[in-house]
């Protein structure tokens, strides 16, 4: 039990919807309703995928989350060395039936597109790729850890790649970038003494939480784009803008206490998630009305 309780802590829940969020609703959307690809892709999103992100980070990442003060519950756990070899088994044995079963359920383009999706999660924090280290790149592979469920969903389930839908893609890329920039904050300290470098270690706390103002509002006017009421999803990135506004003018040495706003920023997605449901009904009503 033990056992089983940290590997649950080491997959991050409150983080499992935004995963397998975006993967239904970009596939049910798509498709119209439920079937096998649906429930596997699903749960696939919810569950395993988050063990392999967030388990391996916290393998190779153990000597700086030693030092890291928010370390230790559910913003990621400590794993004792004792747990690192169960993890990445445990990551590799629930991970490979699902992609076994997707790659029979999809076609080449699906298995590219879930190739590449599993590929950030190992490069991320895999020893030789290490990717979160490699500034500017770690918020563009970390985005991509959640873009590319939505974008697999799509795919799988054979949608019409239009303007308005690659505006909806990109504003959702970068307010993964924006949030992966502000998120490495408060890890400065913890990064540096560690020898890790990020985003935020290199350009220092009051450019990086300024570049995620900038990414978060690049991101809102990108939904003017998406048909209506997609505009509406515009004013939802606002709150995060706001969120973060306080931290512009962060000392590096005062990194942390981002931590608060990293707090809010978590609560603030489940907030946000409800909104986008909404919208996302509202918007296959629509369509259903002028189908019918």
């Amino acid at each position: 039990m033990n056992i089983l309780r940290t590997l649950f802590l080491s997959s991050r829940p409150l983080s499992w919807v935004n995963t397998a969020f975006p993967f239904a609703a970009a596939f049910l959307l798509t498709a119209g309703g439920i079937d096998l690809a649906w429930v596997i892709g699903t749960l696939y999103f919810l569950v395993p995928y988050n063990l392999a992100m967030y388990g391996i980070n916290d393998v190779f990442d153990y000597e700086s989350d030693l030092r890291n003060p928010r370390k230790g519950g559910v913003e990621g756990a400590v794993l004792d060395r004792t747990m690192h070899k169960v993890t990445l088994r445990a990551a590799i044995a629930t991970n490979v039936p699902f992609l076994a079963v997707l790659v029979l359920l999809g076609s080449p383009l699906s298995w590219l597109v879930l190739a590449i999706s599993v590929f950030a999660v190992i490069a991320y924090s895999a020893p030789g790729l290490r990717f979160k280290e490699r500034p500017f790149l770690d918020s563009v592979t970390s985005s991509t850890h959640f873009v590319s469920p939505a974008l697999y969903g799509l795919v799988l389930a054979g949608a019409d790649f239009t303007p308005a839908l690659w505006a909806l893609l990109a504003a959702f890329f970068l307010w993964g970038v924006a949030s992966q920039a502000f998120g490495a904050v408060q890890d400065i300290a913890a990064d540096r003494a560690g020898g890790i470098a990020s985003i935020a270690t290199v350009t220092g706390a009051r450019a990086t939480v300024r570049f995620a103002v900038g990414a978060y509002l690049v991101s809102g006017a990108l939904l003017l784009f998406t048909p209506w009421p997609g505009p509406l999803a515009s004013f939802l990135v606002l709150p995060y803008v706001v969120n973060i506004v306080p931290f512009a003018s962060l000392e590096d040495d005062d990194g942390e206490v981002a931590n608060r706003g990293w707090k809010r920023f978590l609560w603030l997605n489940y907030v946000t998630g409800f909104l986008v449901t909404m919208l996302l009904i509202w918007y296959a009503n629509s369509i259903w009305w002028y189908a019918n």
